[in-house]
């Protein structure tokens, strides 16, 4: 029976035992009040016991400890980026890494700690910690921990990047995902640990929102998705849920390649070369309306390279993501409904006006489009300009004359789904209100497959495709 007792149940037990004997051995209960004072003191006890378990789980936890590990890829062959959280400051930023089955630890890469200090009333400190581990073996499963002689996290793996242009990544892709109803993360959760993922892909939107409750809602929102994002890259674009106090929480927790705070940057994996953008720049102009022109400079750049025969040849895939949509068919009157969308067309209240993206992507032969921010699933046609531009009747994803645009927003967040319009454009092919996520497969250079699960359904695949290119760039489309 005592095995199966709380441990403030025996001790309660023996503080009364103890007493007992006490009060015998001393005679003090000889008359009522000595028994009331007996009791009184008795009780006090117990109220005392009683309150131990609180006063244990009110100590402060410590510091200096290493929490909310998350990797990236930093855009550099045999490279990966390691990043955490400590509330104290430490002496160093380490790495301790190995390959798997090899003697446990023997390398050491060190880092820096940046200080972000929440913008909200209470001022919360925070340090973000950055070590980038350098010539990895491409393929190669590492084991490594991170922090430093004053706390270390646990024990993770990741496999460095397979810099070979004929891999077959897979990815996990979905955007607006909250702490409150992320009713698709232990799906994924154990899909990652069991090896189903190469990359996951957020496309905005996170924890909903990492700034309330003075940062603390971001805090246990990247706590929870350390079990998915410290072993395989977390890559990440802005949604408008990060908007507060100039997306800082955004920018501060997350590394991603390149020298705009993770605003937009690309980088290659297998004979795909991926874009990430900042569709939040067209609506938070408070910010600086300058980031729409120096973004818009940058893709165009980042394109042109692309682009060069000798580098679309070796990866002939452009996809990009963006939070955002240009397309739409939800009844909630956001952007993507409107014909004169933001991200589509531009901005002309700006001087100068704003250039939209369609035209650009259209231009330099993207081929695929991510987005989210609708809380729900929508597959459209290939679509340019608010038509749909079809490979032919019967097989209209092989050799589309358009991007192909997806929407996936429905990870599960505490704003539920979005709804649709009874009837929608002729661009939209298939969608669906049920919380889920999408998975893809960059085959080779002339195949890409796609997959919507529901997690509504247990799994359940309740939409697929394969997007077929014998050619791609500008010239595919026609």
């Amino acid at each position: 029976m005592l095995g199966k007792l709380a441990l403030p149940t025996i001790l309660r037990w023996h503080i009364v035992v103890i007493l007992n004997n006490d009060v015998a051995r001393k005679g003090l209960c000889r008359s009522r009040p000595d028994r009331a004072k007996m009791v009184s003191v008795v009780g006090a006890v117990f109220v005392a016991l009683s309150l131990a378990p609180l006063l244990v789980l009110g100590v402060p936890p410590i510091g200096t400890q290493p929490e909310q590990v998350h990797i990236s890829y930093p855009g550099f062959p045999g490279s990966m980026e390691i990043t955490w959280t400590t509330f104290n400051e430490t002496e160093e930023s380490t790495v301790e890494y190995g390959l798997w089955g090899g003697r446990l630890f023997e390398l050491t890469a060190k880092g820096n700690a940046t200080l972000f200090v929440d913008g909200g009333s209470e001022g919360r400190k925070m340090y973000i910690h950055r070590v980038t581990l350098t010539d990895l073996r491409s393929a190669s499963v590492y084991v490594y921990h991170c922090g430093s002689e004053a706390g270390w996290s646990d024990v993770f793996s990741f496999t460095a990047l397979n810099e070979s242009t004929s891999w077959s990544p897979r990815f996990a892709i979905y955007g607006d995902m909250g702490n409150e109803n992320p009713q698709s993360l232990a799906r994924l959760q154990k899909e990652t640990q069991v090896g189903t993922y190469d990359v996951i892909l957020h496309v905005g939107d996170f924890a909903y929102d990492m700034h309330e409750d003075n940062g603390r809602i971001g805090d246990e929102f990247m706590r929870q998705i350390q079990s998915i994002a410290a072993y395989v890259p977390y890559m990440t674009c802005p949604g408008n849920h990060e908007a507060e106090y100039n997306f800082s929480n955004y920018r501060n927790r997350f590394s991603m390649p390149g020298q705009t705070e993770s605003l937009w940057y690309s980088w290659n994996v297998g004979s795909a070369h991926i874009i990430s953008l900042s569709t939040e720049i067209y609506f938070f102009l408070d910010y600086g309306v300058d980031l729409l022109f120096k973004q818009y400079e940058w893709l165009k750049k980042d394109l042109e390279d692309a682009n060069r025969p000798e580098n679309r040849a070796e990866r002939p895939w452009i996809i990009t993501m963006g939070h955002r949509p240009m397309y739409c068919s939800n009844n909630d009157k956001d952007d993507c409904t409107q014909f004169e969308s933001y991200v589509r067309l531009g901005r002309n209240d700006t001087k100068p006006p704003a250039p939209g993206l369609e035209d650009l992507l259209y231009l330099y032969g993207v081929d695929l489009e991510l987005w989210a921010h609708e809380h729900t699933y929508e597959r459209l046609w290939p679509v340019y300009g608010y038509k749909v531009f079809n490979g032919s009747m019967e097989q209209p994803y092989v050799n589309p004359k358009a991007p192909v645009h997806i929407i996936t927003g429905s990870a599960g967040c505490r704003e539920n789904h979005d709804p649709f319009v009874p009837n929608p454009r002729d661009w939209s092919a298939f969608r669906s209100t049920d919380y889920g996520y999408t998975r893809m497969q960059v085959h080779n250079t002339t195949h890409l497959y796609l997959e919507q699960v529901s997690d509504d359904q247990y799994g359940k695949v309740i939409d697929s495709i394969w997007v077929v290119k014998e050619k791609h760039g500008f010239s595919a489309w026609f």
